[in-house]
C-alpha cells in the first residue's frame, strides 16, 4: 500500500478540485438574490446597475414614490418584475 503525501499527484489534484468547487460556491453565493413566493428581489446595487443610475438617484426615486420598494429590517429590496415592467413602460413612452 502506497502512502500519499501533499506532494503526490493524486493529493494535489484533489486539493485543486476542492479549490475549484470552493470558488464556484463563493461565486454562486455572491450572485444570489433573495426570493420570496417565487418572486426575485433586487438590492440597491442590483437596481442601480440595471437602470444605470446612482444610489442617490435611486434614493430620490424612492422618496418621490417613483419606484416601489419594500424595507425589511433596514434592508431595501425591489421586486424584479416591477422594475422590468417600469423599464418596459418607459420604453413605450420614448417610441
Amino acid at each position: 500500500m502506497e502512502l500519499l503525501d501533499r506532494k503526490s499527484a493524486e493529493i494535489s489534484q484533489f486539493f485543486t478540485a476542492l479549490d475549484e468547487v470552493l470558488d464556484s460556491v463563493n461565486q454562486a453565493l455572491k450572485n444570489r438574490t433573495p426570493h420570496l413566493n417565487g418572486e426575485k428581489f433586487l438590492t440597491n446595487k442590483d437596481v442601480c446597475k440595471m437602470l444605470c443610475v446612482s444610489l442617490r438617484t435611486l434614493q430620490d426615486w424612492r422618496d418621490n414614490k417613483i419606484i416601489p420598494f419594500i424595507q425589511i429590517k433596514g434592508k431595501i429590496l425591489y421586486c424584479e418584475s416591477v422594475i422590468i415592467k417600469r423599464i418596459e413602460s418607459n420604453f413605450d413612452k420614448i417610441e
